[in-house]
């Protein structure tokens, strides 16, 4: 924990550590989260499964929005559109940018991508909601990401 008025960066769930999805990045407003692309991560085409890259845009997505939220408050995705642009192949480093868009009272708009250096992989834009505090729903800010 730090002084910061904003949220620290949450434990990974286990499916993203499963992954090997990790944070690169965590200030208020610049997130990154990267990936090094191995065997298990591939689909029967042999190139990385869709999943993986939906996981890395929704935690880099709200991410950018957890790093920018006080700590009392929460969010979750309730939208998120994503765009295949390119495969990833195994060796690729693959890192997930989110930023927000727009931000309301309990609504916020966020978009990102996913790159290998300067080759775009993904794009995706969403939308979360976003709670004053903890959601009798919701069981802990550390499963969110």
């Amino acid at each position: 924990m730090n002084d910061s008025p904003f949220s620290d960066p949450p434990k990974l769930s286990g499916m993203a550590e499963m992954m090997g999805i990790h944070i690169l990045t965590w200030e208020p407003g610049n997130v990154e989260f990267g990936v090094e692309v191995n065997e298990s991560h591939l689909n029967k085409g042999g190139v990385a499964h869709g999943g993986l890259m939906m996981t890395m845009l929704d935690s880099a997505l709200g991410g950018s929005l957890v790093s920018q939220l006080p700590k009392q408050e929460w969010c979750a995705t309730t939208q998120l559109v994503t765009n295949f642009i390119s495969p990833l192949n195994v060796g690729d480093i693959a890192i997930a940018r989110g930023k927000v868009v727009r931000r309301g009272k309990n609504v916020a708009h966020l978009a990102g991508e996913i790159r290998v250096d300067t080759r775009l992989i993904a794009t995706a834009s969403g939308t979360w909601v976003i709670w004053d505090s903890q959601p009798h729903s919701l069981p802990g800010r550390s499963s969110i990401l």
